[in-house]
């Protein structure tokens, strides 16, 4: 049963992105050439501007899903119920801030582009854009909590999978109908209006909570931990648009979120891989089982490694063949960046290396002992991009985000290994050798195999061979350093 409760939510999160990929790229796709760099990079802008309200969450919700961990293994739904309580209480109130929110950002954004974009034209975006931020504060986060706390996460992303279908599908014809980017982005807003509605409905049939519970004190332990965590993790993700927008051109911040475009959905399958392992790790750690913990921790760090070594030294070959015949037909900017593009690349891997680590802290509730080390990768992150930014242009923001994503992996990982997993300095070096050299024989080899493409059709062509040749040398590789995990993989591509 708990093997096929992983299974379920390592494979729905999984094709979930796989579609969100797909799909991410018609949509965007549409936009540059129905309206343009600059509507693009407006668009882009403002969802990172409206995500900075995400600011106020101050970490609650990682907070919320480790108190749950618990209670759910108990089957406490007293405890349950106050959690879901106070979570519902304080996103809410986040939901009224985001209004007022919204309403400052219509008066001032405009004045922030100032460019040839009226002032009802970048206000009423603002509007449509922001619709389904809602949704989320007033009832679609604490639910998506409590059902990932409690290994199912595979509803809620089975509903998402199908509200970005259904969106794609709709905007794909209303931009055929030439309607407006306003009209397009206010049916996506609906859309995602709707979907956490279906989720708030089958929570309250499936789950005995009593959302009016009175309780004596605050249920959720550590509420305020998280913050540091939570602001860490928004700067190295959305602050890079922020400066561009504000110190560059909406021009860059385009170039950036096509290249953004691809890495982050190779990053979300990353990070597909860890949603059944971190709730099961969660339950593992609340039960104080720490062989098991050790054992399950091991297997998903190199697995983690292995994926992200081989899926990102892939991209950095493949990403500006495709970036060329994605943006063909788009003159207006100059999309082809080869060293941001490596850069960048080589940066959010770092990123997704750090996920066991990340994973491992947050599923013990270190909260507190380790705010002041995201803290400093957030200031790092932030100072370093708005310097090179103005030395380098975007290949300098690129270089902010390598900086700290590099100081991030290197702390979160001796800590994991001192303070939680109680591993030695020896494995730690054993997976880095191992990353480096998978990273550079899968990006140079691949490289000489990798010619110049004219469609997508050639282009996934080269694809194919490229990922049939890099994991040919990830498997080499890894027989030789980690022959008891790779024996596994093997026996079960066979068994199936």
């Amino acid at each position: 049963m708990q093997n096929r409760i992983l299974f379920y939510n390592s494979i729905s999160p999984l094709v979930f992105q796989i579609i969100t990929i797909i799909c991410g790229f018609i949509l965007p796709k549409l936009i540059l050439t129905s309206f343009g760099s600059e509507v693009n990079g407006l668009v882009n802008s403002i969802s990172q501007f409206l995500g900075v309200i995400a600011f106020l969450e101050l970490g609650i919700g990682a907070v919320v899903k480790s108190s749950l961990y618990k209670p759910l293994a108990n089957e406490d739904y007293t405890s349950i119920s106050e959690i879901i309580c106070s979570a519902d209480k304080f996103f809410r109130k986040l939901g009224y801030l985001l209004l007022v929110y919204v309403i400052v950002m219509v008066i001032v954004y405009p004045a922030i582009v100032n460019q040839r974009f009226s002032f009802w034209f970048t206000a009423s975006l603002i509007l449509a854009i922001s619709v389904r931020s809602f949704a989320q504060y007033f009832f679609g986060i604490v639910n998506r909590l409590l059902l990932v706390a409690d290994q199912k996460a595979y509803i809620q992303y089975n509903a998402q999978s199908l509200a970005v279908l259904l969106n794609t599908l709709a905007c794909f014809l209303l931009i055929k109908m030439h309607c407006s980017v306003q009209s397009v982005y206010g049916m996506t807003s609906l859309i995602f209006f709707i979907q956490p509605l279906l989720i708030h409905l089958y929570v309250r049939e499936k789950y005995k909570i009593n959302r009016r519970i009175s309780y004596i004190g605050e249920p959720i332990k550590q509420k305020w931990n998280g913050i540091a965590q939570h602001i860490s993790a928004l700067v190295l993700d959305s602050s890079d648009i922020i400066i561009i927008t504000i110190f560059s051109t909406l021009g860059d911040v385009s170039i950036y979120s096509i290249y953004m475009l691809v890495i982050k959905g190779i990053k979300q399958l990353c990070l597909s891989m860890i949603n059944g392992i971190q709730a099961l790790i969660g339950r593992i750690w609340a039960q104080k089982d720490l062989d098991t913990l050790k054992q399950v921790f091991c297997w998903a760090e190199w697995t983690i490694h292995t994926f992200t070594v081989l899926i990102f030294s892939l991209t950095a070959v493949l990403i500006i063949p495709f970036i060329e015949i994605f943006t063909f037909s788009i003159s207006d900017v100059d999309y082809i960046q080869p060293k941001f593009a490596v850069l960048l690349v080589i940066a959010n891997s770092l990123y997704c290396l750090s996920l066991p680590y990340l994973m491992m802290i947050l599923a013990a509730g270190h909260y507190k002992q380790t705010q002041n080390k995201f803290i400093f990768s957030a200031a790092v992150n932030v100072l370093v991009s708005i310097f090179c930014l103005r030395e380098f242009g975007l290949v300098g923001i690129a270089m902010g985000t390598f900086v700290a994503m590099a100081y991030q992996v290197i702390w979160m990982w001796k800590y994991t290994y001192n303070n939680l997993i109680n591993l030695s300095l020896k494995h730690c070096i054993k997976q880095v050798m191992v990353d480096i050299i998978g990273f550079s024989m899968i990006y140079f080899v691949c490289n000489f195999f990798c010619s110049e493409t004219a469609n997508y059709f050639e282009w996934a062509l080269i694809a194919i061979k490229t990922t049939i040749i890099g994991i040919a040398i990830s498997a080499a590789i890894n027989y030789i350093f980690y022959k008891q995990f790779i024996l596994v993989v093997f026996r079960k591509i066979y068994k199936y």
